[in-house]
């Protein structure tokens, strides 16, 4: 008898970065990373993991959402399932009960992503390859098969995704080998963190430099003449060849934002992010054309791929930032991909919170060998946090993610870790005495 999915075990993990200050900014300013924690298990014994990623209070509801997604997994084929991940994304992704709550927004929209990610490690797993290789070895037409081009095909159809990745097919062998020798560039935000005191950012700035990272990011939004302040001991630190970006986190109206980046422009601004509601397209590209030639780049609230293409095709944004935990899983993000490879926009994805760097590397090299081709102009995002609670934690030498070659996605969490920080009963949150 075939193998089964028999369950989706579901745990609610969630670390205390809050009393650090990790991830604080403008609009965040006690962040807990956790996430809802999904182990797709099947009949044979094994089993694929993912998780939608939030900043703690309410992840309860990303648990509840899971949940309501496992139904309509348990009791599924696996080896039909796994020979058609497009069917299995989209037979979630189009469900009408779950469509309601959305549609293909919100946390439902999430935990989709994190059930349809489960089932991409556990594919990667059986296949004995890390996602980014399974991933960069499908055919054009395979991979193309996994996108839903509904709501699409006005700006990106199946023959222009097809020939975008037939284009690219020629050299897929010698990236990959650059990619196992040389890695992928990274950037780093971990010196950025806007709870942080004046000497601990300049510390943790020496350290960057001297790790090889060329290309920092810092958040701003709370207070502009404590932004123009900081930045301007940061440039003063590093000197003029280190790039640096600013991530506001949505904190600023449209005029603000170009007056505020026109200010921060004076310390040679790479990129800003999220200048604004990240559901604005208007706003993101009056502010692009304002503040050029800084870059507008924002992706890590996008709902869906159906907001990514109104950005991309309207020139509102010059960095397009995918999130493997925000929409629903890596057939969207293939999809998110492929429109940034139409319109000329480098991906950069997000990975600002615990297991985003483990996921998402998969997608960039992915996008690196499959579709776009290049790292000119591209990074992943670096923070050098909680990656010990991971059985295959993200590597990083010279500022470059070395390119993983475990098998699966990257997503699993040591058992240790999910039993030391479940919410509210693990040891963790009984010696803190938190409950909430």
């Amino acid at each position: 008898m075939s193998a089964t999915f028999s369950s989706v075990d579901i745990s609610d993990v969630r670390f205390p970065t809050s009393v650090s200050l990790v991830g604080s900014d403008a609009l965040n300013t006690d962040p807990d990373y956790s996430a809802a924690y999904a182990a797709l298990r099947t009949t044979d014994g094994d089993a694929g993991y993912g998780f939608v990623f939030t900043l703690g209070r309410g992840n309860e509801v990303a648990v509840a959402a899971l949940a309501a997604v496992a139904d309509l997994v348990v009791g599924l084929p696996v080896d039909e399932a796994l020979a058609n991940l497009g069917a299995f994304s989209r037979r979630l992704t189009h469900d009408s009960h779950l469509r309601w709550l959305g549609p293909e927004k919100g946390v439902m929209h999430m935990a989709i992503g994190a059930v349809v990610n489960a089932a991409w490690d556990l594919a990667a797993r059986r296949a004995g390859e890390p996602l980014w290789r399974l991933l960069s070895e499908l055919s054009p037409g395979q991979i193309v098969d996994l996108v839903d081009f509904r709501h699409l095909s006005d700006a990106l159809t199946r023959d222009e995704a097809l020939a975008i990745l037939e284009r690219s097919a020629a050299g897929k062998d010698e990236r990959i080998s650059n990619l196992l020798a040389r890695g992928y560039p990274a950037y780093s935000t971990s010196a950025g963190w806007l709870g942080y005191s004046d000497a601990k950012v300049a510390d943790l700035l020496s350290q960057a430099v001297a790790s090889g990272f060329t290309h920092l990011k810092f958040k701003v939004g709370l207070d502009i003449e404590a932004d123009v302040r900081r930045l301007k001991m940061v440039r003063d630190l590093v000197g003029p060849d280190i790039l640096l970006s600013v991530d506001a986190n949505q904190s600023w109206d449209v005029p603000d934002a170009i007056a505020n980046i026109q200010r921060l422009a004076a310390y040679s601004l790479y990129w800003v992010e999220e200048p604004t509601s990240p559901d604005d397209v208007i706003g993101h590209r009056r502010i692009a054309r304002a503040v050029a030639p800084t870059l507008v780049a924002t992706g890590e609230h996008v709902a869906n791929r159906i907001v990514f293409k109104q950005l991309l095709a309207s020139g509102a944004i010059g960095v397009c930032q995918v999130d493997a935990c925000r929409v629903a899983g890596v057939n969207e993000n293939i999809a998110i991909m492929l429109l940034a490879a139409k319109f000329g926009v480098p991906v950069c994805p997000h990975a600002g919170g615990v297991g985003l760097c483990e996921v998402v590397q998969h997608l960039a090299m992915f996008d690196y060998v499959a579709v776009s081709g290049s790292t000119e102009g591209r990074w992943i995002e670096y923070i050098d946090h909680l990656h010990e609670h991971f059985e295959d934690p993200v590597r990083v030498a010279n500022a470059r993610y070395r390119a993983p070659r475990a098998p699966g996605s990257g997503a699993a969490l040591l058992p240790g870790a999910v039993a030391e920080f479940s919410f509210p009963s693990g040891p963790a949150w009984v010696r803190a005495g938190r409950t909430a």
